[in-house]
This record gives C-alpha cells, sequence and structure tokens, in this order.
C-alpha cells in the first residue's frame, strides 16, 4: 500500500524522487521521506503528513545531499505504529549505513525485534520495518558482505514485502526484492527509476523490469544483475508501457477522481478496440473451445469495487452463458476450504493485479484444480503472470483512490466474456448478441451524454450535503450499483450509505425511512421495473426522499421521486456500466462541498497489497 521510488544515475536525484512520491502519494500520504547518498554518508530526510511537508525540508537542502545523483524515497499508509515522523521511512542501521524503505508486513518483526535487542540494539521507531536495516547491519558485523547481508536478513524475514536499501559504503547501488507487493525498476540511457508500480517512471521511461516473488535485483550506473529465490542469475526481459505520462496528470480538472469519471467514454472505447472488431469478440482467452463448453461452475473472486464487478458478472454470466457462478471476497475464499469441482474457472478481478488477498485467493483456487484467468487494469502486474490467461483493461492509469473508470471497464470485460462463453456454449441466441453488440458500440457515446447530468447532480449533492446516512435500492443486475454506489458514498465522503435489493428493504431498512433520508433509486426499464417502483411508492409513502435514475422517457416516478434523472436507453445486460457514472459523480460532488480529500479519503489507499 506504501509508495516506493528509487533512482540511480547522473540527475540530482531528490526532485526526482519527490516527483516520484508525488505520483504514488495515492498509495498512501500519512508520511514520506528520502535516503540520499553524497559524501560517503547518507542523509536522511522524513516528515509527516502529506509530500508537501517532506518537499518543505527538502528544499533547505545545501551542499553535496542536494546534488546526490542516489536515492530511495518513500509515502507511508499506516500498519505499524501511528503517522510520525520517528515512524516514517526511510528507516536506518544504528551506525545510520544501512537505509531502507519497505511496503508490506514483517509478520515476525516482534521475534526479530527480541533477538536485536538482547544484542544490544537499540531501535527508536514503532515499526517493523527498522528491524530490516538493523538486522543486515547485524549480520554485516558478523562478516557478511551488504549484498550477503541483504540476502540473509530476507531468508530471516516472514510475511509480504517490497524492499529497496542502499547502504553509505557502497556507493553507486541499490538493492531491491519483494515477496507479495508489486515493485518494478524503468531503463533509461545511463540511469535507473524503481517504484512501486509504473505511474512515477512514465515520464522518464516506458521500458519496464518488473521483478517475480523472490527476485533480488542490484542496480548500478552500469547495468542490474538479477538473482531469483535459489541465488540463480536470471533475465527479466523490459516490457513497454502504452501508457504516456500525460495520461496521469489532471489535465486541467480540479481532481482525479473527477478527470477519471470522463475519461471513461475513452476507456471504454479503447477496451472495445481491443477485443471487438466487426461485431466479432476475440478476448485470446488460452483455453480451448472444448473447456469452454464444459464448463460448469465459475468462481469469482475480488475485494471492494471489484467483488461488486464480480457481483454483475455473475448476472451477466449465468443470463448469457447458462454457467453457475459464485462471487467471493478474496480475503475470505481460501479460508472456508472452497470447493472447486472439475471443469471450474476462477475469474481475480484486480485493477492493479497486485491486491494481496486476491493473489491468495487466485492461488488457492489453481491449487485445488481450476482454470484460473485475471481482469486487470495492468500488463505484467502479478495478477496477469499467475493467471492461465488476462482479459486487460485498457483503462490507463487511475490515480485516484475510488475506483471509476476502472470498474466500468471491468463491467465491460465481463460482458464481453458472457457474451464470448454465451455464443461459444450455444447459449445466447443471434438476436440478443446483435443486440448486446450493437449497444456496446453506442455505450461510449452514451456515457458522455451522462456528463449533461452533472450540474443537476451538483445541486443534488448541495442538498444533500448534510445527511447523515444513505439508501440505495435497485433490483437484479443493477443491485451490485445499489451496493457500489453506496461505497462510493461512504469511501469518498464519509456519509454512512446502504445499499440493498429494492425487494428487501421491506426486510428491515424501511424502518430508517423517514423525511430525512435520502433514497438514491435505479430503475432501468427491465424485467424488475414494475416491482421496484411498487418498492419506492412505499418509500414515497413514508416520506423517503427520493432521487431516481432511469430510462429516458420513463415518467412512472415523475410524482413519486423527489429527483429525476433520465439516462440512454440501453440493453439491460449493459445498464450496469451506464448507471455507474451518476453514482460516481454523485459521490464526488458531495465530497467537495463536504470539504474531503476526493482523491486520498482518509485510512485508504489505492492498492491493498497486505491482508
Amino acid at each position: 500500500m506504501c509508495g516506493i521510488v528509487g533512482y540511480i544515475g547522473g540527475r540530482p536525484a531528490a526532485p526526482l524522487l519527490l516527483e516520484g512520491l508525488r505520483r504514488l502519494e495515492y498509495r498512501g500520504y500519512d508520511s514520506a521521506g528520502v535516503g540520499l547518498h553524497h559524501a560517503g554518508a547518507i542523509e536522511v530526510v522524513r516528515a509527516s503528513g502529506r509530500i508537501a511537508g517532506l518537499e518543505a525540508k527538502l528544499q533547505r537542502l545545501n551542499g553535496s545531499a542536494s546534488m546526490a545523483s542516489i536515492g530511495i524515497g518513500h509515502t507511508r499508509w499506516a500498519t505499524h505504529g501511528r503517522p510520525s515522523e520517528d515512524n516514517a521511512h526511510p528507516h536506518v542501521s544504528e551506525d545510520g549505513k544501512v537505509v531502507v524503505v519497505h511496503n508490506g508486513i514483517f509478520e515476525n518483526f516482534l521475534e526479530i525485534r527480541a533477538e536485536l535487542e538482547r544484542r544490544g540494539v537499540r531501535l527508536r521507531s514503532q515499526t517493523d520495518t527498522e528491524c530490516f536495516p538493523m538486522l543486515v547491519s547485524l549480520l554485516m558485523r558478523d562478516g557478511l558482505g551488504f549484498a550477503q547481508a541483504f540476502r540473509a536478513a530476507i531468508g530471516r524475514v516472514r510475511g509480504i514485502y517490497a524492499i529497496l536499501c542502499m547502504h553509505a559504503d557502497h556507493p553507486d547501488q541499490l538493492l531491491l526484492t519483494r515477496s507479495g507487493p508489486p515493485l518494478v525498476f524503468g531503463i533509461a540511457p545511463g540511469e535507473f527509476f524503481v517504484a512501486s508500480d509504473v505511474t512515477p517512471l512514465l515520464a522518464h521511461t516506458r521500458d519496464v523490469v518488473f521483478l517475480e516473488d523472490g527476485d533480488i535485483a542490484r542496480i548500478t550506473p552500469h547495468g542490474v544483475t538479477i538473482e531469483d529465490k535459489s541465488g540463480r542469475v536470471v533475465e527479466r526481459p523490459p516490457q513497454h508501457i502504452e501508457w504516456d505520462a500525460e495520461a496521469a496528470e489532471l489535465a486541467g480538472h480540479a481532481h482525479y477522481m473527477q478527470k477519471e469519471i470522463f475519461e471513461q467514454p475513452q476507456a471504454l472505447a479503447g477496451t472495445l478496440r481491443e477485443y471487438m472488431e466487426d461485431g466479432e469478440i476475440d478476448l485470446e482467452l488460452p483455453f480451448a473451445r472444448e473447456e469452454l463448453q464444459r464448463l460448469e461452475r465459475i468462481a469469482i473472486v475480488a475485494c471492494g469495487t471489484s467483488w461488486h464487478a464480480g457481483l454483475v458478472g455473475k448476472f451477466l454470466l449465468e443470463q448469457l452463458a447458462d454457467v453457475e457462478v459464485s462471487v467471493d471476497y478474496a480475503s475470505e475464499y481460501r479460508y472456508r476450504e472452497p470447493i472447486v469441482r472439475p471443469n471450474t474457472l476462477a475469474i481475480a478481478i484486480t485493477q492493479s493485479g497486485e491486491t494481496a488477498d486476491t493473489l491468495a485467493a487466485l492461488r488457492e483456487a489453481a491449487r485445488r484444480g481450476a482454470h484460473t484467468l485475471a481482469i486487470c487494469n495492468v500488463r505484467g502486474s502479478q495478477a496477469t503472470r499467475q493467471a492461465e490467461g488476462t482479459l486487460l483493461t485498457y483503462a490507463g492509469p487511475e490515480i485516484g483512490v475510488a475506483s471509476t473508470k476502472a470498474f466500468t471497464t471491468q463491467l465491460l470485460a465481463l460482458t464481453l466474456l458472457a457474451i464470448e462463453l454465451g455464443s461459444v456454449r450455444g447459449k445466447l441466441d443471434r438476436r440478443t448478441r446483435a443486440e448486446l453488440i450493437a449497444g456496446l458500440r453506442e455505450l461510449p457515446a452514451q456515457l458522455e451524454s451522462v456528463r449533461a447530468l452533472e450540474p443537476r447532480i451538483q445541486a443534488l449533492a448541495a442538498e444533500w450535503q448534510n445527511a447523515k446516512s444513505a439508501l440505495f435500492l435497485a433490483r437484479g443486475p443493477l443491485y451490485p450499483l445499489a451496493l457500489e454506489g453506496a461505497l462510493k458514498m461512504k469511501e469518498i465522503s464519509y456519509i454512512h450509505a446502504e445499499g440493498y435489493p429494492a425487494g428487501e428493504m421491506k426486510h428491515g431498512p424501511i424502518a430508517l425511512i423517514d423525511d430525512e433520508l435520502p433514497i438514491v433509486a435505479l430503475m432501468p426499464v427491465d424485467v424488475h421495473r414494475d416491482r421496484t417502483l411498487s418498492n419506492l411508492q412505499e418509500a414515497a409513502a413514508r416520506d423517503g426522499i427520493i432521487a431516481a435514475f432511469v430510462s429516458a422517457g420513463e415518467r412512472a416516478l415523475d410524482r413519486v421521486a423527489r429527483h429525476v434523472f433520465e439516462l440512454p436507453r440501453t440493453p439491460a445486460a449493459l445498464a450496469p456500466i451506464l448507471y455507474a457514472v451518476p453514482l460516481q459523480l454523485l459521490a464526488y460532488h458531495l465530497a467537495v462541498l463536504r470539504g474531503c480529500d476526493v482523491d486520498r479519503p482518509r485510512n485508504l489507499a489505492k492498492s491493498v497489497t497486505v491482508e
């Protein structure tokens, strides 16, 4: 969840590290720091709070430290120890020579800490990370060289981690390793850049190398040597990233979330271009046609917003492909002894491709005999390397913590998969398939048209900005959108919200309805329309404040809802993609009006790489 950066080359490192940390601040933002190698020593500068505090301190650097051309940096999302300067990274050994930044958790740090204290080492922070440079230093005192001590220390820690390390007596050298959380380095003429993901690298290079689990890399100005977990030298070919640096900039928008909401038409169009041409879908799945025809069950594993995408996928896959689908929280899947029958496909949905729980669930499904498929936004990420096949979403970099375009492109990928499976399995008739293909072609333009609703949604947010709670209601494949709308409201505006199937309202939530409760209703024209209308009339009879999102031309709610927003008509299976956008805009404008940090909501991080 934390952000790691590193640089070695011919330019001053401090501004490059600071720039990289700004691009990674979505991964953690309670403290930050850098370590700069200069004149045979390492200068460490740390600050609690946002990157701006660190920047102010770095501006006071002078002399050789300001010109140091090798350094490491970190922006933190606290796991061990409260946010403070003492707990900020980098962490340093007692002699000040070994300096480390770390993402992840050392599960046995208390054991190592006790050993260090028995040997007279004085620890200064509450973190698990500090044990690592102390351990490396101790092993070097026992006679090991820097690289040997680094590998030996890796062998001593348990847990998941990405680590970047340097030593005052070993100039022009960075050591890095990973086991779980991502770590990637970029290659440019005469210089190398290290980061937790590709976003900070794009301004400098698009040729990157993703480390595999257990890899240990040594970077010098002259090149890179990578050893695998057995100590064998290996080659990891560079991958070329298609995103450009401009795609990760604000481009005149007030927040990344706002920019990414409005980028959804392009994101969907890009994903459609990749997989569909002239009405034909080609997902390039690595499974034989006969294997897909024999599928008896699909198990979807995901977390958060991706789990909601999986719930929509369940509706689509069961309806269009006639295959049984289960959807599990990835954090629960491997702990419940899941049953994996023959002819099962496990689908992991993850924006980053590095979500720890999702990767663990995918491994468990594979261990039990399932075929595996990843739906992911990052080429070369761990999920794409772990699964047998991948459906990449072409959303581009998503910086805002609250997922927007990654979610709708996940829905699109699941829709394409459902259509393809339905066709291969002979369950989808030609007419329905043609209607869905036509609807998919219209989706980017329809999403663009939803932008016209923004002023009215902003006015609705102004009316609701002091609400204490809200209720989201829908049926069928729109029910997961009710959950997603409630999640968006909770995570960025800090208003408590719940999503429910409209038919469940009478089984509890109706007790909450009064003349102060905002209710968001999703009611496209589909088989659930009349029943949803009946449920909303019950809510209106109890004075609920209803804002309804309906199909264009729908008049049934004009006297029931206080606010009615019309969306373009689209096949029912595609409605979740369309109806996601106004819910994102509502959460966004509520957060802005309430003075919340839209892109970096409290206590959250973009990529959850620890359990």
